[in-house]
């Protein structure tokens, strides 16, 4: 099976970096204690069982007999240990949030795994299969740098899918584990993920048959009508609902005047999220109303109950907060120029970008876009803070803990660690109201808090948000059970099949 991965990542080590081109082929290699069905509960995965101590400040894991990482070492309870403990709390970079209650993993026996919390973590049970939290093989990392283990791009899991070949610039190889724990599993022999930098050959190779899948839309929204008239095509939008994302603009507050917050409505207001939707997005999405996906309104976290930017007036709105700036139109009708980083994500986000710069021009802003490959981008904005406007767009994972954590507690502003707080967004009170809805087991009681950190970032408006982005696979329709659960291409292929 061919697939689609766009673009090519930078590594495959997902313990270290959270880029989403990853997991699509790191899922295929690491699992995690647990999956998830449809409803979003937790399934049995490397673990079989599990139980929360009436405190919340204990998860006793009983993991699977018979499972063997891909160099033939047994999976026990110390490999559970040392992945939580040495890699993942020391390097993943969502770890401060996702483990900041775990203080330590107590192993009594080879299949007993007790995770320690210092606080309840209602959010945890969320986070453990292979995309957040994947289990590595100590024997592979113990003694050595982790971050420079040869393992990271030559991965080795307890998967379906064993690393096989990574030709810079073309494709990695997945290849079938024939000794993987579930019985039968997988049916394909072989992933190919290829690598296309160009928009129009990654759909010609749908459309002709020579590739079966592209997640994430690595296909051009631009280019759904026409392969839905395909016949060897289809398309679907389930198995995102575990990965939510919203498209942004990162203002970086260190640079004036955006350390203005009348500077930063301002943007907010002279923006249309109607076209966006509608030229960028063909129609695969909805207006983003503030930090939160709307996908979180049925769990009763969201709320649209916040200052609101699309108004009919909004260009009012927006040049009377300049003008109040002190930031006058000149002679050539404006009043300050700013770069925008363009996503490298594929071609839909430098058209966003270009009606960005159309859209901002009306108020007096003056874009300069800006178009890298993915490292170069990256390490610009989160290492280097050398930028003014940045468009990403923002996993949300399933629960406020993921997306509104990693994005705006001040704690968060973490040099070198990519797409968390590099707005350099700080409030005492909004950190507090996070903290408590991290810790608090009531579910009602965290539905108020997060609703009241809306209404605080909504005002401060550290960032703008344009769109709740609707992802789409396209898939050949020989390709069968590809999507099997709500994490989508960001879990394994295991049941896929090619009908030959």
């Amino acid at each position: 099976m061919v697939m689609i991965v766009q673009p090519e990542p930078s590594t495959l080590a997902h313990y270290a970096v959270t880029a989403g081109n990853i997991p699509p082929i790191a899922t295929q290699i690491y699992e995690g204690l647990v999956t998830y069905d449809w409803d979003q509960n937790p399934q049995p995965n490397l673990a079989t069982s599990w139980e929360t101590a009436p405190d919340g400040k204990s998860i006793t894991f009983k993991l699977r007999e018979g499972v063997v990482f891909h160099n033939g070492k047994p999976f026990t309870s110390a490999d559970v240990q040392f992945s939580f403990m040495e890699i993942l709390k020391k390097y993943h970079p969502f770890a401060p949030l996702l483990l900041a209650e775990l203080t330590g993993v107590d192993t009594p026996d080879e299949k007993t795994a007790v995770l320690l919390l210092a606080n309840p973590a209602p959010y945890l049970m969320k986070a453990l299969a292979g995309r957040d939290l994947p289990i590595m093989c100590k024997s592979v990392f113990e003694g050595t740098q982790i971050l420079q283990n040869p393992s990271a791009n030559k991965p080795i899991g307890t998967g379906p899918f064993k690393f096989g070949q990574w030709d810079r610039g073309q494709f990695v190889r997945l290849d079938r584990n024939d000794k993987y724990w579930k019985p039968g599993l997988p049916y394909l022999d072989h992933i190919i993920a290829r690598f296309i930098p160009d928009a129009a050959t990654r759909s010609a190779a749908l459309e002709t048959g020579e590739a079966h899948f592209a997640g994430y839309s690595a296909v051009n929204y631009a280019d759904l009508a026409r392969m839905k008239t395909n016949p060897i095509l289809d398309t679907t939008m389930k198995g995102y609902e575990m990965t939510p994302a919203l498209s942004v603009l990162e203002l970086n507050a260190k640079h004036p005047p955006l350390d203005k917050k009348e500077v930063r409505q301002a943007i907010a207001y002279a923006i249309d999220r109607k076209v966006i939707l509608r030229d960028v997005m063909y129609g695969y999405g909805k207006p983003a109303t503030g930090p939160l996906s709307s996908l979180f309104k049925t769990v009763g976290f969201y709320t649209d109950d916040v200052r609101k930017y699309d108004v009919p007036d909004r260009l009012d709105i927006a040049n009377k907060l300049l003008d109040g700036a002190g930031l006058p139109r000149g002679a050539n009708g404006m009043r300050f120029a700013m770069h925008l980083e363009v996503n490298s994500f594929g071609e839909q986000w430098l058209r966003q970008a270009e009606y960005l710069k159309q859209a901002l021009a009306i108020v007096g802003i003056d874009l300069t876009l800006r178009s890298e490959d993915t490292a170069t981008w990256l390490r610009r904005v989160y290492t280097d803070y050398d930028y003014d406007i940045n468009e990403p767009f923002l996993s949300q994972g399933v629960d406020p803990v993921y997306g509104l954590n990693k994005q705006y507690l001040t704690s968060q502003i973490r040099k070198g660690v990519t797409f968390v707080n590099d707005s350099f967004y700080a409030n005492a009170e909004f950190d507090g109201i996070l903290n408590e809805a991290m810790r608090e087991q009531d579910h009602e009681k965290r539905a108020v808090l997060y609703k009241k950190a809306q209404q605080i970032l909504a005002e401060d408006c550290p960032l703008v948000w344009l769109v709740d982005v609707q992802y789409v696979s396209v898939f050949n329709r020989k390709l069968h059970d590809h999507t099997t659960g709500p994490l989508g291409t960001q879990q394994a292929f295991e049941r896929a099949w090619l009908e030959t």
